[in-house]
């Protein structure tokens, strides 16, 4: 298979190439800088010129907390980038089959008795972000049935893995706790610890989006999320303990965003039923990987064990 993959480069991205990769495709992952998403006629030449079998959509903005500075950005690089990616693929000879990345964060904040919450909530988007998603997702439906592309969406809920930027909550409080072991600090500086979120490894992840471009229905959207959730304060637990550090947890304001999603937990059934998709990798075995991860970039500690070699950091 012929895959076409815009975000090639960053951190899903580089763990979807591999995958694709070691199942036998060919993968085509331009970078940014060759091919910018927001520039529809670079795009149309690039996709043309490769006439993939399959588009992965990843490319976007991602941090939710950076949204709020700059949301015409975010609404410019993930929707407009939708349709252009959109338009490129509907333009080939033989259309490809095409998966628009989302998330989860489209829900919004959702009421404890519509946990966990299924592809048939409404989009009920609180940030800047989840509101460029939620605009993306509507250019998706509308290229599925106005123009016949097969399109299948993706909603995958909070993932993580090596290599993630440390501007997203487990690598940061990893390396905030790698740092502080290295300083000889007794305190952590945190945000907010009671949400609570569904997490799976990013290499879960990767495999789900590839099972989903061959076997999920075109039109359809599908949750990719493990079905359980853990608040940040466990992830902390786990982190210190896993790193054998004694540290104090000290409220920073600064590290709370405007608006937070008390609890994201999403119903993977969908997923499921359609590609035979369930996690494999245990959250702490993530969480040691994260640690190995943020002591090799450079903190100058002692290397934690068992974790898992990765492709490099975007």
């Amino acid at each position: 298979m012929r895959a076409y993959v815009t975000g090639g480069h960053g951190f899903v991205g580089t763990w979807l190439a591999a995958h694709l990769s070691d199942s036998g495709d060919e993968v085509f992952a331009p970078r940014m800088a060759e091919v910018d998403v927001t520039d529809a006629t670079a795009v149309a030449e690039s996709m043309s010129s490769i006439s993939p079998d399959a588009v992965y959509h990843l490319a976007g903005l991602a941090h939710v907390g950076g949204s709020w500075d700059a949301p015409d950005r975010y609404f410019r690089v993930n929707a407009l980038g939708t349709l252009s990616v959109l338009e490129a693929a509907r333009r080939c000879a033989t259309p490809p089959r095409v998966l628009v990345v989302s998330s989860a964060e489209v829900y919004g904040a959702v009421r404890a008795e519509q946990l966990p919450v299924d592809e048939d909530a409404p989009m009920l988007p609180r940030s800047p972000y989840a509101s460029s998603k939620a605009a993306a997702e509507l250019v998706a439906v509308q290229a599925y049935l106005g123009r016949g592309l097969p399109v299948i969406r993706a909603r995958p809920f909070n993932h993580v893995g090596p290599g993630q930027d440390p501007g997203f909550v487990v690598p940061a409080v990893a390396r905030r706790i790698v740092e502080a072991s290295r300083d000889g600090r007794t305190t952590l500086p945190v945000g907010n610890l009671t949400a609570r979120r569904d997490l799976t490894d990013v290499r879960d992840v990767v495999r789900a989006y590839r099972l989903l471009v061959e076997l999920g229905s075109p039109g359809q959207v599908y949750n990719v999320c493990s079905g359980a959730d853990v608040s940040i304060e466990e992830i902390l637990r786990r982190l210190l303990d896993l790193a054998g550090a004694r540290l104090r947890p000290e409220p920073d304001p600064d590290l709370v965003r405007p608006v937070d999603v008390p609890v994201l937990l999403g119903d993977p059934g969908r997923l499921r039923a359609a590609t035979g998709w369930a996690p494999e990798i245990p959250l702490d075995a993530t969480l040691q990987a994260v640690l190995e991860d943020e002591t090799r970039s450079g903190s100058g500690v002692a290397s934690f064990s068992g974790a898992t070699p990765r492709p490099g950091r975007h």
